[in-house]
């Protein structure tokens, strides 16, 4: 069932090459139960995604990812994989996967797949059998179980602890009902670890590579990949709150040297393939410089930036994260990634509205409308540097995150532990609206899984399209000119031009970039001709016929030159 992208399509990319493509695309992030629902259930499906591809491909993006469909018992939205070579019904079946990649080919759109290698779900073949076998298990040996500390085996094996809060371990219970050992969980309990020394978990990962690859599938985008490998001996860390650490510190379970020779062997198998599917990773790392390392030519293609996507809405901070990024990846001859939300954060629309210097997981609104300004010219800044982009459904919509859910509707996981995460994902997770009316807005007959807001109609698919002042339609004219414009995308380096405080500035191949960060007008020399901006833009005449031009606060305007 190999499939290949068609290149007969209008809507093939209009800058690099097939093999090169990933280089300077835009990928659109799916969420799979929250984009649209098919089959009427209330949750988002693969008919529901194939449905939808065509606004996908009006939209000017190049490639789809999909968070994961795999059987699951869903206790982390499906980060917890059973079977990785199955549907989740509640997705679809291996037949709506296929239509799904066959017509999103024919539309000239790519599909990027998640892989979870760190963790499987603890109703996964393996673990389950390990359980039932008792100590001494083989099954054992492809995870991470330890007798306890303690007289008598009560304490957790090290001082771990979970991204989701409490301990990194669970003990579990022998078969003849006595206490046993215990099982490493970076996650949930759920989500029990890989011991990624075995030769089996290696051999398995790259069977299911191909399983994929075969299916037609374009790359992965790899969950976890600084996990995976952890330090030998499992030592403490020494004290709690550890989870402030991560994206500080090398952790003794996080970005282990090891994890390379992985990825090494991975990209072996998809050379297989032709040169044109691609490894992504989602590596947290304590610096861009070390997130370089997953990106070297024989390992993956890109890397999430995710210092860009914490960065505050500030002219200094930002110049500072790009200038970083782009000399970081240079040297090892991998694009920069460039990204504002994903499932996993409070959308940029709803944290560019509260404070900086609150992270990235919020739970106040705060001002919307500012929040929607600056997340618009946030979008045009970030379109406009060298690399590939990440955009998340939704964000095209100016959709804000949904922070006023009740805690009965939650069902993100780390909302339930005491300790860890805040817990608030839920909010970014909220089905999108399609229509202006209706019980669930368009995504589905039979309503959504998580309760949409009485004001999302309004922000709808429906009621953005055709309003040039409209999210949706910045979004689409944005898009339209990055593919018209060879010099936008391409490269590894922006040139910058001298601009005011709070202003930046840059050129690129027949291209200027202005982005306001303040929240004041600020008059500048007019770069060139108008292309596209966040906010209405007006001009006045300067000094001697000199033209000039006013940014409007928090807007980004572009420039052809």
């Amino acid at each position: 069932m190999t499939q290949h992208l068609t290149t007969a399509t209008d809507a093939a990319p209009a800058t690099g090459t097939q093999s090169d493509w990933w280089r300077d695309a835009v990928i659109y992030q799916v969420y799979p139960r929250s984009f649209a629902d098919g089959n009427g259930d209330g949750m988002g499906d693969l008919a529901g995604v194939r449905s939808r591809l065509p606004y996908l491909r009006d939209l000017g993006v190049d490639a789809v990812w999909l968070s994961p469909f795999y059987a699951s018992p869903q206790a982390d939205a499906g980060y917890d994989v059973s079977d990785y070579r199955t549907i989740d019904p509640m997705f679809g079946t291996l037949d709506d996967a296929d239509a799904l990649i066959r017509e999103a080919h024919a539309l000239g759109l790519r599909i990027i797949v998640d892989l979870v290698p760190n963790h499987s779900s603890d109703r996964h073949e393996w673990f389950r059998r390990a359980l039932a076998e008792g100590p001494g298990s083989p099954l054992r040996e492809r995870y991470h179980f330890r007798p306890g500390q303690g007289a008598d085996g009560e304490l957790p094996p090290n001082d771990w602890e979970s991204i989701f809060g409490g301990p990194a371990w669970t003990r579990t219970e022998n078969p003849d009902g006595t206490p046993g050992d215990w099982y490493l969980h970076l996650f949930a309990p759920e989500q029990p670890d890989f011991n990624w020394e075995h030769p089996a978990v290696r051999d398995e990962f790259r069977s299911i590579l191909r399983f994929w690859l075969d299916m037609g599938v374009d790359g992965f985008r790899v969950d976890v990949a600084h996990g995976l490998v952890k330090a030998e001996g499992l030592p403490d860390i020494g004290g709690h709150d550890q989870l402030k650490l991560l994206g500080n510190d090398v952790m003794p379970f996080f970005d282990q040297d090891g994890v390379h020779e992985v990825y090494r062997s991975w990209r072996t198998v998809l050379a297989e393939y032709g040169d044109d599917r691609v490894l992504v990773a989602e590596a947290w790392t304590p610096t861009v410089e070390r997130t370089a390392h997953y990106v070297r030519p024989d390992e993956m293609h890109q890397a999430f930036n995710f210092q860009y996507l914490g960065t505050s809405w500030d002219a200094a901070e930002l110049r500072l994260v790009i200038d970083a990024s782009l000399a970081a990846m240079r040297p090892v001859g991998a694009p920069t990634t460039w990204v504002l939300s994903n499932h996993d954060v409070t959308r940029h629309a709803t944290r560019f509205a509260n404070p900086a210097g609150l992270g990235t997981q919020l739970r106040t609104p705060g001002d919307r409308a500012l929040g929607l300004r600056r997340a618009r010219a946030a979008t045009l800044l970030m379109l406009a540097l060298p690399g590939s982009a990440y955009v998340y459904q939704g964000e095209e919509l100016g959709l804000p995150d949904v922070t006023d859910l009740p805690d009965e509707v939650r069902q993100d996981p780390s909302f339930f532990r005491a300790t860890g995460q805040d817990g608030f994902r839920d909010g970014c997770r909220v089905p999108i609206p399609w229509t202006v009316e209706g019980g669930s807005y368009g995504f589905g007959a039979g309503g959504s899984w998580l309760p949409q807001p009485a004001t999302w109609g309004a922000l709808s698919v429906e009621a953005q399209t055709g309003d040039p002042a409209s999210t949706l339609e910045l979004y689409r004219a944005a898009l339209a000119v990055r593919r018209e414009r060879p010099g936008l995308g391409a490269g590894e380096s922006v040139e910058w031009l001298d601009a005011p405080e709070g202003v930046l500035a840059f050129c690129r191949d027949g291209f200027v970039c202005t982005a306001n960060t303040t929240g004041r007008v600020i008059t500048v020399p007019r770069p060139g001709r108008f292309l596209l901006a966040s906010e209405a833009v007006g001009a006045s005449a300067g000094l001697a016929g000199e033209e000039f031009v006013e940014l409007p606060a928090d807007t980004t305007v572009w420039w052809a030159v």
